[in-house]
């Protein structure tokens, strides 16, 4: 509702005159898009002023490059689901086949260790690049309003909150395969037969 600057009466939005005393209401001024901060921390979201600090490292020369840096998230919760919560939908893809790939491979399942610390190293600047093109982008269109602006980058940019249960549900279940194998394996190393001694084997032969 927008009040009338002569009676002060409510009126619709969209009304160009008050409908108690006639007074002419001025259009309202589009409301200022928003500035370049204000663009990155939207997108980002959760941790923006974490993520934002880390990004410095990156651009305080001028032009990006990679500088040293560790993601305990990246490393921790499983690497293909942090870029999935990060909506970074081909790293996560990558990140999903290629410990999967190197562990067949190389039957080696210290492969997926070397995955996770590559994520770890590397997911601070990956995701600078990530918010820094979608940002890019987001302001070469031609926005009428705020409110446009802000849906777009909700739907971009942001986290998808569901990924923490995905990861939580993948974890229980790695746990209790972890424990179930364990379990037979203690079971069974309880039940290999006594070593039969040379003797009885030799009479066998005879």
């Amino acid at each position: 509702m927008t009040p009338c600057p002569k009676c002060e009466h409510s009126n619709p939005d969209d009304a160009n005159f008050c409908g108690q005393c006639g007074a002419t209401i001025p259009a309202a001024a589009p409301s200022p898009l928003m500035a370049d901060d204000e663009l990155w921390r939207a997108f980002i979201g959760p941790n923006a002023d974490r993520y934002l600090e880390q990004f410095k490292k990156f651009a305080f020369t001028g032009a990006p490059r990679f500088n040293l840096t560790w993601h305990w998230p990246a490393f921790l919760f499983i690497p293909f689901l942090w870029f999935l919560y990060r909506k970074m939908y081909l790293y996560a893809a990558v990140y999903a086949v290629g410990p999967a790939v190197s562990t067949f491979l190389t039957n080696d399942l210290m492969a997926g260790l070397v995955w996770s610390i590559m994520a770890g190293v590397s997911a601070n600047y990956v995701y600078y690049w990530h918010v820094r093109e979608e940002v890019g982008e987001i302001k070469k269109k031609p926005w009428l309003n705020r409110a446009e602006q802000e849906q777009t980058i909700q739907e971009a940019g942001g986290v998808q909150p569901y990924v923490i249960g995905v990861g939580v549900v993948l974890y229980a279940l790695l746990f209790a395969a972890l424990f179930q194998s364990i379990q037979e394996g203690s079971l069974d190393g309880g039940k290999f037969p006594p070593a039969r001694s040379k003797q009885s084997s030799e009479r066998r032969e005879l």
